[in-house]
């Protein structure tokens, strides 16, 4: 039988690499929200809805796929996409192979929407993250986040 050691403290980087992680994992997402609004009046999630669209093949997913993408509950998605489809950014469309599921497609007019706000994401993205992160290796940090985003 074996004795589970007890976790080992965290150092004190440790510690502040934590605190940093879990305050920009609510702030960025919000400073770029903020930014969108003020500057495009989209918020960041329905930018990112359309933006994960557009990379679809044919510029359609699954609800359910696209809710996933976006890190949304279908629920939430259904509502997103109804206020996109009112804009005429977005169009439900039943599912070809299945005829219980339904598709978001995005549409001309919304490719057109998404090119407008993208310089203002691309902005705010720079602005609030990427120009604070000059001399680190982005490769290493992104393989790093990756394997912690994939550990179940």
């Amino acid at each position: 039988m074996t004795t589970a050691q007890p976790p080992r403290p965290l150092t004190p980087d440790e510690e502040t690499l934590l605190r940093a992680l879990t305050r920009v994992m609510y702030a960025l997402p919000r400073a770029i929200d903020a930014d969108m609004m003020r500057e495009q009046r989209m918020p960041l999630v329905e930018f990112v809805t359309l933006m994960r669209l557009s990379e679809a093949p044919r510029r359609r997913m699954r609800m359910g796929d696209l809710a996933a993408a976006c890190e949304l509950s279908l629920s939430g998605m259904t509502r997103i996409v109804a206020r996109l489809a009112d804009q005429g950014l977005v169009e439900r469309v039943r599912c070809d192979d299945d005829a219980r599921g339904w598709n978001a497609v995005l549409t001309d007019a919304g490719l057109t929407r998404l090119e407008q706000a993208w310089p203002a994401n691309l902005a705010s993205v720079r602005r609030h993250f990427f120009d604070h992160l000059e001399g680190i290796d982005l490769a290493l940090l992104a393989s790093a986040i990756q394997r912690v985003a994939s550990d179940d």
